[in-house]
């Protein structure tokens, strides 16, 4: 599918800008099957650039619990994109991306309080896992840390940012794999890189560490412009002055600058974001929702034309898991975020809620699998492709960024730049 590399095209992207071309980059979450397939569909047809940025928790090794999405370890992660792409013609630029990898940055570990030195070596046969299989982007995030109380020591988040730079070069020569590009920072909406003076000692002292060792500056610097992800909406306060200021330090240093937390933004907040030339923006929870949003769709059809004892009970099943699996409380807000789970589970509206946001996470367990099964052949029965609805759910979804961000057509700009 490349026919550059994410260092080439983000070159390209500088000389496109300098033109007075005016674009943002998209980082999708692959948060499902449908998800890349939708991503991929959308991309052949609109002309765009993909970058899909998988967390910890969605795909990464078999050794550490494999990834919530279908399964997938680093090398079948690949394998399905490429699969899907080949499938629907897809010939366009597609760059697979670790986002936020690093120590603790899946839950478990998190959980198990793992100690510092084994945490940190964990994160780097992860990030071997993602070279090998031919990832092109690596997020550098050590901004976890169950040791310690509240935000992590910009000084020592920069300490261990260098040192895992540092080691996975190491291994990337020693095992002769070729070049990758990374991403740095994080989105922490308080302390750390929230202020422009931290953000802009971070970025000075780490490209003067990383120069004074031979070792490759990042492509992308993740800051904080207000944004934030919570429930189903965003919760945060964007803030255009900041991103402009944000995004002037980041290109002065030579790098882009990339917003996580760009779910549910309005429609006119993205097109600031076009106007003003922010590098790029990870966007991906909502396209979760989304999934979620369309099986309940479907079922309120099933429901009026399928006898009781047949239907899916879709909604129930996949609210059930939700619930079960607590990753709701990552998203939650105030004491709901420690809420005992029977608590939620007896508050429709809050159960509800949890579906919505977490609905997504549930997709490979056996009764959910089951029930999606259930729910298709009896719309189908009706004469409706379900797989084709809730695929185009989540495009249309896509699409609405894709839109804002002056994406259509920018792989044929990238590639005769």
């Amino acid at each position: 599918m490349n026919k550059i590399s994410i260092a080439e095209a983000f070159q390209r992207v500088v000389k496109l800008k300098s033109r007075g071309v005016h674009f943002t980059l998209m980082g999708i979450g692959p948060m499902s099957y449908n998800c890349i397939d939708a991503t991929i569909r959308l991309a052949q047809k609109k002309d765009f650039p993909i970058l899909f940025i998988a967390s910890r928790n969605q795909v990464d090794g078999d050794e550490f619990g494999g990834g919530y999405v279908c399964g997938f370890d680093q090398k079948r992660f690949k394998r399905a994109v490429a699969d899907i792409a080949a499938r629907n013609g897809f010939d366009g630029l597609c760059y697979l991306c670790r986002d936020h990898g690093g120590p603790w940055q899946r839950d478990e570990e998190r959980a198990a309080r793992l100690p510092a030195d084994r945490a940190m070596a964990i994160a780097v046969r992860s990030y071997v896992g993602d070279m090998q299989a031919g990832f092109d982007l690596l997020h550098i995030d050590p901004t976890k840390d169950p040791h310690i109380e509240g935000i992590v020591p910009l000084d020592l988040v920069l300490d261990r940012t260098e040192a895992l730079i540092g080691a996975v070069e190491a291994e990337r020569t020693k095992r002769g794999l070729p070049a990758i590009a990374y991403e740095v920072g994080t989105e922490e909406t308080s302390g750390g890189l929230t202020s422009l003076t931290a953000f802009r000692d971070f970025t000075q002292k780490l490209t003067h560490r990383l120069n004074a060792k031979g070792l490759p500056r990042p492509l992308f610097i993740v800051g904080q412009t207000g944004t934030l992800t919570r429930l189903t909406q965003n919760v945060g306060n964007y803030n255009t002055e900041e991103a402009v200021k944000l995004t002037k330090i980041a290109n002065e240093f030579g790098l882009g600058l990339k917003e996580h937390n760009g779910d549910y933004l309005s429609n006119n907040i993205l097109l600031e974001h076009t106007a003003i030339g922010l590098d790029a923006m990870n966007i991906a929870p909502e396209f979760g929702v989304m999934e979620t949003t369309a099986y309940v769709e479907l079922e309120q059809v099933e429901e009026k034309f399928t006898e009781k004892a047949k239907r899916s009970r879709i909604t129930d099943i996949l609210t059930k898991h939700a619930i079960a699996g607590e990753r709701w409380r990552k998203w939650m807000v105030g004491s709901d975020r420690t809420a005992p789970a029977a608590e939620v589970a007896a508050d429709t509206q809050k159960a509800r809620l949890i579906l919505s946001m977490c609905g997504h996470y549930t997709l490979e367990n056996p009764d959910v699998k089951a029930a999606i099964a259930v729910l298709t052949e009896n719309i189908t029965a009706l004469g409706i492709d379900a797989r084709d609805y809730v695929v185009r759910r989540i495009k249309d979804s896509i699409d609405r960024y894709a839109a804002c961000f002056n994406n259509y057509g920018l792989t044929s700009n990238l590639l005769k730049a």
